[in-house]
């Protein structure tokens, strides 16, 4: 277990040493300052008189607006943004897990630790879950700190939207693993996630549509098939901001079914089973 731990702390002192951690930080600290420069809002006995977004005065129309009603809509909007943002950067940050990992030489001097090929991969899997958390709940603590402190309306489903934001990005970090020992390329991980991601909402937009969208039966169900197999980024982030908002009458926001975690689950388990197999395989 002591072993396991410090290839954890392996993960974050590289991370650091080649200024991922920082750049990481850096870059959801400048969308934080944005959002809180961006927002400027005038109060008068618990409704929105006035606000200034980005610097331009927006309109009210029919006296002020509950700050409830603007709460829950400044958190949904935000929440779908951190998702996409999260997810980006969590890519990008730990994909090069894998193959930096591999390379020769510095494979070498990890598999002569007296740790097991199955416990070092997951191992560096569980870091990179940590680096991509941490930034989660940076972002997200933020955001709601800053909401919390202009209106005075705590939402503590926008921090736990966080734990969505994680499954997704857990997913994905199984299939770059799986990219990663099968080509040992930073560059095709990060390529193959983001292709992932994109083919994703392609196939959950068409699916609703399929029998309209393909003319032959075949293709129809090769569509159908490969959207019940993929991670459903796009529903998971319905999921989000349904979350988010909670049980509001006025705003009923539809929310995936559990078939959406329970696929996104098996075929993050899947990737990150055949991943630990592949590498387990593998001769160096």
């Amino acid at each position: 277990m002591r072993v396991v731990w410090a290839n954890i702390e392996d993960v974050w002192r590289e991370a650091a040493a080649r200024w991922t951690l920082i750049t990481y930080f850096i870059l959801s600290t400048i969308f934080i300052v944005i959002f809180a420069s961006a927002v400027n809002l005038d109060i008068v006995d618990g409704a929105l008189a006035g606000a200034r977004l980005f610097g331009k005065d927006v309109e009210m129309r029919g006296g002020g607006i509950g700050i409830e009603q603007l709460v829950m809509y400044s958190e949904l909007v935000f929440s779908i943004i951190i998702y996409g943002f999260s997810v980006l950067l969590a890519v990008f940050a730990t994909a090069h897990l894998v193959p930096r990992m591999q390379e020769k030489g510095t494979v070498d001097l990890y598999l002569s630790r007296p740790v097991s090929r199955p416990a070092l991969l997951l191992s560096r899997y569980v870091a990179g879950l940590l680096l991509a958390a941490s930034n989660v709940v940076y972002l997200t603590g933020a955001i709601w700190f800053i909401v919390a402190w202009k209106t005075h309306i705590f939402n503590p489903r926008f921090l736990l939207s966080g734990v969505i934001m994680m499954f997704v990005i857990a997913a994905l970090l199984a299939f770059a693993f799986l990219v990663g020992t099968i080509t040992s390329s930073t560059a095709v991980s990060i390529m193959s996630s983001y292709a992932l991601c994109l083919m994703s909402i392609f196939l959950s937009i068409v699916h609703g549509r399929i029998d309209a969208v393909f003319s032959h039966d075949w293709l129809a169900a090769v569509v159908d098939g490969l959207y019940w197999i993929v991670p459903k980024a796009w529903e998971l982030g319905g999921s989000v901001a349904a979350y988010v908002t909670g049980p509001i009458s006025h705003m009923k926001i539809p929310a995936p079914g559990l078939s959406a975690f329970v696929s996104t689950g098996m075929f993050g388990i899947t990737c990150l089973v055949l991943a630990v197999w592949r590498f387990q395989k593998k001769e160096f």
